[in-house]
């Protein structure tokens, strides 16, 4: 009998590795040009329900112009101090989306192939670029100093010429070189949390979203780092920047190789920066690009996808049996930020105690832009949804008309 039980378990064991990989074969991953499509029925869904979560999506546009210039105007012009665009804008399409479950599309409306500005978005973009430096060795550790990785660096100039009034002015720029830059690591800079200080391309820190008293916007104390969470883009430039220099190639160049071709992303979606951001590397001019839209630039790109980022993202990373980018990144990314628990990396916004969409499971997150584009990803239900142009406050009714489709 015990003879028995032993060959049992043995051949259990045995068995273990072919049922590891029949559940591995069940996860489906969209080829390049060939992402297959269900109907809501066949695979499990109500399908009145995902018409009306479609319903809702075009019932919920946002009210700002769809002349992106005109809206970033409106939206930042009344109250910052230059706030002029210096990269290029578009004018968007209609509210669209597509739904993910499983790996496949049961639902898309709109314009899903238009290449429209995704924003803030595009920070998630450039999280996972700098998780890709980690993961490579290139950064040693988030907890690092940036300014150990950054030298001196020279700013393009299309004439070359260097006025009368520019004597005695440093011929470089070195963003992380004062007191208190000095001292800002890779994780605080991810988490904005940095309260890091000066001007870059034109735009100072404190003129992004400045809040209080304007007398005491230039020369107020800096917070310590990570104890005080503030969205600033040119915080976030100033991390572009960075990494640019320690790829020493093109960011865009390096997403495309490392992520977005092994994901089957079109060859439409473009990483823009501004007139104005360019720097000599390694003898050629090469443009350092914007963290989102909020002066233009950034990534420009389709729904599709956006949709095939927020999978790998879904899958902790991996596609089709490819760790592209650490679990580790993605584990780090996760993890409450604490001056925000909302917040993990750039732009990781996270439903801790499910403040952020309260119809979702906790354990969802969303990368988020202005517009409102968002990627909804939510493990716990295999779920992927790219909602665009969608009024912010709509974002949790969104979700929860999805989810209502789940309750047959």
């Amino acid at each position: 009998m015990i003879r028995k039980l032993l060959l049992s378990a043995a051949l259990f064991i045995s068995l273990l590795p072919a049922f590891s990989q029949k559940k591995a074969k069940a996860d489906y991953f969209p080829e390049a040009n060939n992402w297959q499509h269900q109907s809501p029925t066949a695979i499990g869904l109500d399908s009145a329900a995902i018409r009306k979560a479609i319903a809702f999506a075009r019932e919920h546009e946002v009210k700002a112009p769809r002349d992106m210039e005109a809206a970033q105007a409106i939206s930042f012009g009344k109250g910052e101090p230059f706030s002029e665009g210096i990269g290029p804008f578009t004018t968007r399409g209609e509210p669209t989306g597509i739904i993910i479950y499983k790996g496949y599309i049961v639902a898309e409306w709109g314009e899903p192939l238009r290449c429209d500005m995704t924003h803030s978005v595009t920070k998630s973009f450039l999280s996972t670029v700098i998780g890709l430096a980690v993961d490579r060795g290139l950064i040693r550790s988030v907890n690092d100093t940036v300014a150990h990785y950054v030298p001196p660096i020279e700013v393009y100039s299309n004439d070359g010429k260097r006025n009368i009034e520019d004597m005695g002015k440093p011929e470089m720029i070195a963003p992380f070189a004062s007191a208190h830059n000095r001292i800002l690591t890779w994780d605080v800079m991810l988490r904005q949390t940095s309260d890091w200080e000066g001007t870059l391309w034109g735009k100072p820190d404190w003129a992004d979203r400045p809040e209080g008293d304007a007398s005491k916007w230039i020369n107020r104390p800096r917070n310590t780092p990570g104890t005080v969470w503030k969205y600033n883009d040119v915080r976030v430039n100033a991390l572009a920047l960075a990494t640019l220099n320690v790829w020493r190639r093109p960011l865009p160049q390096v997403l495309k190789e490392y992520i977005m071709d092994p994901i089957g992303a079109s060859n439409t979606w473009r990483w823009y920066g501004y007139r104005n951001s360019w720097i000599v590397l390694d003898g050629q001019p090469v443009q350092s690009v914007a963290g989102g839209g909020h002066w233009g630039g950034g990534m420009f790109i389709n729904a599709y996808d956006m949709g095939r980022f927020g999978l790998l993202t879904l899958h902790r990373g991996n596609w089709n049996g490819k760790q592209l980018i650490s679990e580790q990144w993605v584990k780090q990314a996760l993890t409450p930020t604490t001056a925000n628990p909302e917040y993990g990396y750039m732009n990781w916004f996270l439903n801790t105690n499910r403040k952020l969409m309260p119809s979702a499971p906790e354990s969802a997150f969303v990368h988020i832009g202005n517009g409102t584009n968002m990627i909804y990803v939510d493990p716990e239900h295999d779920l992927v949804m790219v909602v665009r142009w969608i009024d912010s406050k709509a974002m949790d009714g969104m979700v929860k008309s999805l989810l209502d489709a789940l309750k047959k």
